[in-house]
Parts: structure tokens; C-alpha cells; sequence
């Protein structure tokens, strides 16, 4: 029987969003497996008695982000972790963007800001500035022209909490094609889902948002796909991948081009697509060791 650790956050005092997670470890166990949910962080927790660490919702790892990796290191050392602690630290700070650029995957143009940078903002078209390493649109908003002076004291409150700011163009495709989130899986498309825009204009970038709204399932196209298939195929260690997470708009031509990647802790959106979980479960207990990978069969 394989012992999986689902690794979570504690969120309290408010209530964990994670919807699949109990329903992820109810079929682990019908499945088989010892599974059960651990909080990252928790002292107590024996990484090494598990045949597999599997990261779920460690969603407050960007404001913790040099704990988070130097957990991953060590939990990586004493037994499987997936996804590996080398995927996560790559995957952590979006400056992998620029790398995926330079492997010629169309990505949206990004440039950085770090503390003590001279700021450079665009004069002549909207744009998003955001951390490089977040989650959940926070720290996150769009600015016009006009905006420079609250986009530079934006820019002012992330240097001084040690943030690299990453600005991008706003990119228009969004409010007509929405967001698309291509997930895979043990090597293979999961499935597909589309959200609407999330930074409405004059939302500060402090201010609370929705990270999903308007979430509907979508059937991945031929190009989608083929450029997250790109993407996936330029991520350092790519064959060690258990899950990954493509997010694409529409650039200015209409051809699909990537957000970002998600191969830390991406919400895998089961409650929308229930037809998945049985082959989430089974790519689970594969990478776990177990003897049989078909769900119901240990």
C-alpha cells in the first residue's frame, strides 16, 4: 500500500478553497493508497515515510518563497516529490518567460524590474504589472499611460518587500477569448478550462480579486495545444513533470501565446471536470510505486 502525502497550507482562520482535495484523497484511498493531506509546513510531518510527496495547495509558498523551495530541497532528499524541488525553484520566479522566448515559444513580451532598478514603464499602451513570483493575481494590476504615478508607487511597495516586478502588455485577446488553462498529467492533457479577465481596470493592486472568474471547461485547439506542448517541452527536466498547468491568451494576431506555467501548486480544477479524477488517481499511484496504477485495483 503506498503512502501518499498531499501537501496543502493551513489557511486558517479562514477555511481551506480547495475543493478537490478531499475528494483527491477519498479516491486515493478507494483507490488503495495510505494518502492523506499535510500541511507543508508542519514541523511534525515525517517526509520520508511517504513513497510520495504530491503538491497541491501550497498557496501561500509566493510570500514564503525561500522557506517553500528550501522545504522542497529537503522533503526531495528523503523521498519523491512531485513536482521535483529543481521544477519548483525554476517554476517559482516567472523569469522563466524570458527563457521560453529565447526557445522560440511565443510568450507574452515581459521585461523585469528588481529593487534599485530605473524604472521603465510604457508610455504608449496599457499595461499589467505584477511579482514574479505570485499566485492568484495579487500584487497584480493594469495601468494606462496616464496611471504612471500609481503604477510607480506600485512598483515602490513591491521593491521594498524584495519583489522583482515583471510588466506586460495588457493583452486585448483576453476580454474576447478569456484565459485558457491547458492541465496535464502524467505526460498527457488533462483537460481544458477557460476563465474571464481577472484585473479589471482601476482595481488596485492590493485589493482582493477572483482568481478564477467565469471558469467553464474548454476543448483545447490544435494550436493551443501545440504551443503548451512547446512550452512544456522547454522546461528544464521536462521528463520529470507528474502535472503542469498551461495558461494561454490570445495575442495580437490571434494565435494562441503563454501567461505563464504552472508546475508548483496549480489548482487542478476537478470539480469542474469529475471525469478526470480517475486518471489523476491512477498517474498518482504510478508515481507512487504503486504495483498497480488502475484505481481500485491496489
Amino acid at each position: 500500500m503506498p503512502r501518499v502525502a498531499l501537501a496543502t497550507y493551513d489557511p486558517r482562520p479562514e477555511p481551506s478553497r480547495d475543493r478537490d482535495l478531499p475528494v483527491l484523497v477519498d479516491a486515493l484511498r478507494a483507490a488503495g493508497a495510505d494518502a492523506e493531506a499535510v500541511f507543508w509546513d508542519d514541523t511534525e510531518a515525517d517526509w520520508a515515510g511517504y513513497d510520495l510527496v504530491l503538491i497541491r495547495s501550497t498557496w501561500d509558498y509566493s510570500w514564503r518563497a525561500a522557506e517553500f523551495t528550501a522545504w522542497t530541497e529537503r522533503v526531495g532528499k528523503v523521498t519523491r516529490l512531485a513536482n521535483p524541488a529543481e521544477v519548483v525553484r525554476w517554476s517559482s520566479d516567472k523569469r522563466y518567460l524570458g527563457e521560453l522566448a529565447a526557445a522560440g515559444v511565443p510568450t507574452v513580451p515581459t521585461s523585469y524590474l528588481a529593487p534599485g532598478d530605473a524604472v521603465a514603464l510604457p508610455d504608449d499602451h496599457e499595461y499589467v504589472v505584477k511579482p514574479t513570483s505570485g499566485a492568484g493575481a495579487r500584487y497584480a494590476a493594469r495601468y494606462t499611460a496616464e496611471q504612471r504615478d500609481t503604477a510607480v508607487r506600485h512598483l515602490e511597495r513591491m521593491h521594498a518587500e524584495g519583489f522583482t516586478a515583471m510588466i506586460q502588455p495588457y493583452m486585448r485577446g483576453i476580454d474576447a477569448g478569456g484565459e485558457r488553462a491547458l492541465q496535464f498529467f502524467g505526460g498527457r492533457l488533462l483537460h481544458a478550462s477557460r476563465k474571464r479577465a481577472v484585473l479589471a481596470p482601476g482595481t488596485a493592486f492590493d485589493a482582493d480579486k477572483v482568481a478564477h472568474p467565469g471558469l467553464e471547461p474548454w476543448t483545447a485547439t490544435p494550436a493551443e495545444l501545440a504551443v503548451a506542448e512547446r512550452a512544456l517541452a522547454a522546461v528544464p527536466d521536462a521528463p520529470e513533470l507528474l502535472y503542469a498547468r498551461v495558461d494561454l491568451v490570445d495575442g495580437d494576431d490571434g494565435a494562441p501565446v503563454v501567461m505563464e506555467l504552472e508546475l508548483v501548486e496549480p489548482n487542478l480544477f476537478l470539480f469542474l471536470h469529475p471525469g478526470s479524477l480517475p486518471r489523476v488517481v491512477e498517474a498518482v499511484l504510478r508515481a507512487a510505486g504503486a504495483p498497480s496504477a488502475t484505481p481500485g485495483h491496489p
